[in-house]
C-alpha cells in the first residue's frame, strides 16, 4: 500500500472561499474534498467548475444529514446536483472531478456509469454516526459492487477498543485501497497513524472552517503535518503517546515531537483519549505503542495495571509514565523530578526547609509533590475540599491537612511561605481587569486574601496566568506556572522512552 494522502475538506459557503483555502493549505495536502452540502444553494449549482479553479485532485461529496452533512432536500434533489457536477467532463481530466463520494445505499447507474466514463474513480462510503462498525473487510468486500470502487468506512467509537479493532483490521487487509477512520477524539489515533491502517487517505479540515467537523475529529493540515510530521510515519516508526480524559489540550505532543526531531529519531507521539486506564493500555499493547504518557484521571487507577514500579511511583503512590517493553508494563513517576528542578529555578535562592508550605489539592500530581517537599525537609499543610483524599497524603508523609474552604484562611495564612496550587481551577481561563471577578469557579483559594509576600507555584500553564496568579502578582508576590514542570517531567520522559537525554542528545546520564 502507498502512503496515505492528505484529503482537506472543504466547508466554506462559496467555491471562492473554498479556492482561496485550497491555495493557502496547498502545500500541506494531496487532494481537497468539496462538501457541496455546505456551499449555498446558488454555488451548489456551479460545483462543476471547482476542480478548474484549483489544478488539484477533488473529491465530489453531497452529504446527506443522516451520514453528518448537511444536504437536508429530497434525494431527487441530491441526485440532480451529481448529475450536473459530474456532466459535460473535459477532455483534460485535471479539470473534472477526480473522485465522487457515493454512500454504499446510493445506486444510480446512469450517474456511476458516467463517472466510470468520465475516469472519476468512485468511494463508496458507509457511515455510522452513532455506534462503531465491525466485520470491516467484509463490508468493504460487500460496497465493492464493480471491483473498482474504493469503499470507505467511517464510524463513531464508543470506546477505544473500537478503534482498537479498526486498527486490528485494517492492518490486515492490503488486497485493495480503502479509506478506515473511526470519528470523534477517541478516532484521532485512526487518523495519525493511517498508514496502519493502510488506509488510502485521512481527512482534514482548514483551521478557518476547524468547527464544521471538530465533532467527528478533524484537525487542520499544518498540525498533521509540523506536529505529526504525518508523511514521515511508517510502520517502523516507533509510537509513544499520552492517555488521559478528557485530554483536550495537552503540550506533550510539541515537546516529544520536536524531541525525536532535534535527535534524528523516527517516532511519533500521539493523544490517545480513553476513560480506562486499561483500555488505553491494551491499546497501546496492539498497536505497537512502546510508552505512554499518564495524565488525569489515570496516575493511580493505571497502578493496578502494571508489572513492575519504580520506588518513586511506589512511594508517592501515582504514576504518569508507562513503558511497553517483554510484554510487560514498567511505571515511573517523572512528576516529582519535573517539579523539583522548576521548583528550585523558582525559589533560587530561598530555602523551604523547615519553611511552611500549603499545598492545595490532593489528585495525583499534589501526590508527586507531597513526594519532593518531604524530601527537602518541608513543613506541609495539604488542602483539598475533599477532606479524605488530603488526609490519606499528609498521613503518609506526616504532614497536617484541612478542608479547603474560606473557613480554612487562618490556617493558609499560616502556611503561605510556599502555595502550591495543583487543582485544574482556573485551566483556561482568563482574567482581565481587577480583582472584582475572582470567584471559587476560576480561583481555588477566592477567600485567601495575599499579603505580598507570599511565593505562589501554579501548576497550570494554560493560561499562562492564571486568576489566582494575576490576584496573588497585583498583590505584589512572586509567582510562577507549571511550565517549566511540564517541561521537566517531559524530558525525563523522553529519556524513560528512547534512552536519550532530551537536552543535549547524551546516552549517558541516568534518571
Amino acid at each position: 500500500m502507498n502512503q496515505p494522502l492528505v484529503c482537506m475538506t472543504l466547508t466554506g459557503k462559496t467555491l471562492e472561499e473554498n479556492r482561496q483555502l485550497v491555495n493557502k493549505y496547498y502545500k500541506y495536502i494531496d487532494l481537497v474534498e468539496l462538501r457541496v452540502d455546505h456551499l449555498t444553494e446558488q454555488e451548489q449549482l456551479y460545483a462543476r467548475k471547482f476542480p478548474a479553479m484549483i489544478h488539484m485532485p477533488c473529491i465530489l461529496t453531497i452529504r446527506r444529514d443522516i451520514d453528518g452533512g448537511l444536504f437536508d432536500g429530497s434525494e431527487f434533489s441530491r441526485i440532480c446536483l451529481f448529475s450536473r457536477a459530474l456532466a459535460f467532463a473535459d477532455q483534460d481530466r485535471t479539470k473534472n472531478f477526480a473522485y465522487v463520494d457515493f454512500e454504499d445505499d446510493f445506486h444510480i447507474p446512469s450517474i456511476q456509469d458516467a463517472a466510470m466514463a468520465f475516469g472519476v474513480k468512485i468511494i463508496r462510503s458507509l457511515h455510522s454516526m452513532n455506534e462503531p462498525i465491525y466485520n470491516l473487510r467484509e463490508r468493504c468486500d460487500e460496497m465493492r459492487k464493480t471491483g473498482y470502487e474504493i469503499p470507505k468506512i467511517a464510524f463513531m467509537p464508543r470506546k477505544l477498543s473500537d478503534v482498537a479493532n479498526l486498527f486490528r483490521e485494517g492492518s490486515q487487509m492490503t488486497q485493495y485501497d480503502h479509506i478506515f477512520c473511526a470519528m470523534g477524539a477517541e478516532g484521532l489515533a485512526s487518523r495519525l497513524l493511517a498508514t496502519h491502517t493502510n488506509s488510502y487517505l485521512t481527512y482534514v479540515s482548514p483551521e478557518e472552517f476547524i468547527s464544521n467537523t471538530s465533532n467527528i475529529g478533524h484537525i487542520d493540515p499544518v498540525t498533521l503535518n509540523t506536529l505529526y510530521n504525518f508523511r514521515s510515519i511508517t510502520k517502523q516508526t516507533r509510537l509513544f503517546g499520552i492517555t488521559g480524559w478528557p485530554l483536550y489540550k495537552v503540550s506533550g505532543p510539541e515537546i516529544h515531537n520536536s524531541g525525536f526531531k532535534k535527535n534524528g529519531i523516527d517516532a511519533v507521539y500521539i493523544p490517545i483519549r480513553s476513560q480506562l486506564a486499561s483500555e488505553a493500555l491494551s491499546f497501546a499493547e496492539q498497536i505497537g505503542i512502546e510508552g505512554l504518557s499518564i495524565t488525569n484521571p489515570h496516575k493511580e487507577s493505571v497502578m493496578y495495571y502494571l508489572h513492575e514500579q519504580s520506588p518513586e511511583v511506589v512511594q508517592i503512590g501515582a504514576c504518569n509514565t508507562a513503558i511497553y517493553k517483554n510484554k510487560k508494563w514498567t511505571g515511573y513517576n517523572t512528576n516529582a523530578y519535573g517539579f523539583r528542578r522548576a521548583l528550585e529555578e523558582f525559589l533560587g535562592p530561598v530555602r523551604i526547609k523547615r519553611k511552611k508550605v500549603a499545598i492545595i489539592g490532593a489528585g495525583g500530581t499534589a501526590r508527586a509533590i507531597a513526594y519532593v517537599l518531604k524530601q527537602m525537609g518541608a513543613r506541609v499543610c495539604i488542602f483539598n475540599r475533599t477532606l479524605s483524599h488530603a488526609k490519606q497524603i499528609a498521613e503518609h508523609y506526616g504532614f497536617e491537612y484541612c478542608t479547603l474552604e474560606p473557613d480554612c484562611a487562618p490556617i493558609l495564612d499560616e502556611y503561605s511561605n510556599l502555595i502550591i496550587q495543583t487543582t485544574s481551577v482556573g485551566a483556561s481561563k482568563e482574567f482581565k481587569g481587577d480583582n472584582s471577578n475572582q470567584n471559587e469557579a476560576n480561583d481555588p483559594i477566592y477567600f485567601y486574601n495575599f499579603r505580598g509576600n507570599e511565593l505562589l507555584f501554579d501548576i497550570l500553564y494554560r493560561p499562562s496566568i492564571t486568576p489566582v496568579m494575576k490576584r496573588a502578582s497585583l498583590a505584589g508576590c512572586r509567582v510562577s506556572n507549571g511550565y517549566k514542570m511540564l517541561e521537566y517531567q517531559a524530558y525525563a520522559q523522553f529519556k524513560l522512552f528512547t534512552g536519550i537525554d532530551f537536552e543535549d542528545g547524551s546516552e549517558n546520564i541516568t534518571f
